[in-house]
């Protein structure tokens, strides 16, 4: 099996903590369960490993045990739904030897994926260093998976858990910690994080060889040259490595960061995403596991700002992640467009992130009674030489953060944007032009680093939409 290496982190580290009563036990568990582990409380607990073809194994956890045959060479049972709580010891026995795994937690698993802006550590995020230093909290556990593309799907990787800690948590995901940090902080009860991500990676490679396989358009980008420096980002090679190992781990669901490498293929990615979506719910078999990612971030890809409305691929990038949120079952998409950084595609405020997406999460996924979302566009209505835009029900009011709202345009039948002027009646914005008598369209954040100030009254911001269907520049002619 080739390898491709970026990051070794963990490779020749990170033995798995446990202990064994027999130097030569025969005996193995995927990396996942070790020592300090958090399962996932509520749900079947998936556990699994490698023995001597036919050996009874027998798993024993919180007075349940399960038993059964390893059959060519592999094991897998499943424990009983536990509530949350911990610690406690695990027990894994067989034929003459057995492996203890010892403060075991119960409670929320989730995994923290995508590229670059996931993989940004804590340490290198704004408030970081003081929040490595106020970090011990042994209810918040930590797993890095390591950084590796392989050509054909692994059994296993060399990782181990290790509770949140000054010497730990410098170098998690910034936004993967403050998720769980803020899970932990409402919640009350243990936070697992498995942190799964690598830096400048297409959604392609986070999915397998088959599903590319079976669709002409995925199969395109299977079949492109990759040069051999770009390992890492080559379609399959890091689902290979990193998630096929852990497939079926019990978990929550996937807090995800990932899109700008997709931005010259915007538009297809509104098939990319979910395609990606339903693979990895097909492959953890728990049902549509929660699924929870973020529109990408303002950046001036060109390095230069926009002075007229125009064509944008990170706009239309947005809106395919738009897309996902209202289509996609049990998804959710937190808007950062107050939290970008013009001159910088990695912008350091990942706790404005990281608590959005956990904002979200309490919301959607655990039920309090909590307002998650911005505006959202709904609908449009043409009255004499305005637009009205109407955004879906909310509790919360529409506000704008400043005298005058901005990032809005508007074009008549010739589809020619320019600046609008637009304010807030009720729960409705209106939206006109002097130079547009005739109006058709509107587009509001439509650039790759919008200047926008459409809230509601918790503070978060209205997802930058367009009210037409006028051909893209990123859609197949």
């Amino acid at each position: 099996m080739k390898i491709h290496n970026y990051w070794l982190i963990g490779i020749c580290a990170a033995i798995i903590a446990c202990s064994t009563t027999a130097a030569n036990a025969e005996i193995k568990l995927n990396s996942m369960f070790t020592s300090n582990a958090v399962l996932q409380r509520d749900m079947p607990i998936p556990v699994w490993g490698t023995a001597n073809n036919g050996e009874r194994i027998t798993v024993e956890f919180r007075g349940e045990s399960v038993s059964t045959n390893a059959e060519n060479g592999k094991w897998k049972v499943k424990l009983p739904p536990q509530p949350a709580g911990g610690p406690y010891i695990m027990t894994i026995s067989g034929d003459g030897s057995n492996i203890t795994l010892r403060n075991i937690m119960v409670g929320e698993v989730w995994l923290c994926g995508g590229q670059s802006n996931m993989e940004w550590t804590l340490s290198a995020s704004t408030g970081g260093e003081q929040a490595v230093k106020d970090s011990y909290d042994p209810h918040l556990r930590l797993i890095q998976i390591p950084r590796v593309a392989l050509d054909e799907p692994a059994d296993n990787v060399n990782a181990n858990w290790v509770m949140a800690a000054p010497e730990t948590t410098g170098t998690f995901s910034g936004v993967g910690y403050f998720f769980g940090r803020e899970l932990r902080n409402k919640l009350k009860v243990p936070i697992g994080l498995i942190n799964a991500n690598q830096g400048a990676t297409m959604a392609e490679a986070w999915m397998p060889r088959d599903v590319l396989e079976s669709d002409e358009m995925f199969k395109q980008i299977l079949e492109s040259p990759w040069p051999e420096e770009w390992a890492l980002l080559r379609p399959t090679g890091l689902y290979n490595g990193m998630i096929a190992p852990i497939q079926g781990y019990g978990m929550r669901g996937v807090v995800w960061y990932q899109g700008e490498s997709n931005h010259p293929q915007a538009y297809s990615y509104r098939r990319v995403f979910p395609a990606m979506i339903e693979t990895w719910r097909k492959l953890w078999d728990i049902g549509d596991f929660a699924f929870l990612f973020t529109q990408i971030a303002p950046f001036e890809i060109t390095g230069q700002k926009i002075t007229e409305p125009g064509d944008s691929t990170w706009a239309e990038l947005r809106e395919s992640q738009l897309y996902t949120d209202q289509t996609v079952p049990n998804t959710g998409m937190a808007v950062i467009t107050d939290a970008g950084d013009p001159i910088d595609i990695h912008p350091k405020e990942k706790k404005t992130v990281g608590e959005r997406l956990a904002l979200i999460a309490r919301d959607k996924i655990y039920g309090e009674d909590i307002i998650s979302y911005g505006p959202i566009y709904d609908s449009m209505k043409i009255e004499d030489e305005k637009i009205i835009i109407n955004f879906k029900k909310s509790k919360s009011k529409l506000t704008s953060k400043g005298e005058k709202l901005t990032g809005f345009s508007i074009a008549g039948a010739d589809k020619k944007f320019v600046w609008a002027d637009a304010e807030i009646k009720g729960n409705k914005v209106i939206v006109s032009s002097p130079l547009v008598p005739s109006p058709v369209a509107v587009r509001y954040g439509w650039a790759d680093c919008p200047t926008v100030n459409l809230f509601n009254e918790e503070g978060i911001p209205a997802s930058p939409f367009r009210t037409d269907d006028f051909q893209l520049s990123t859609e197949p002619k």
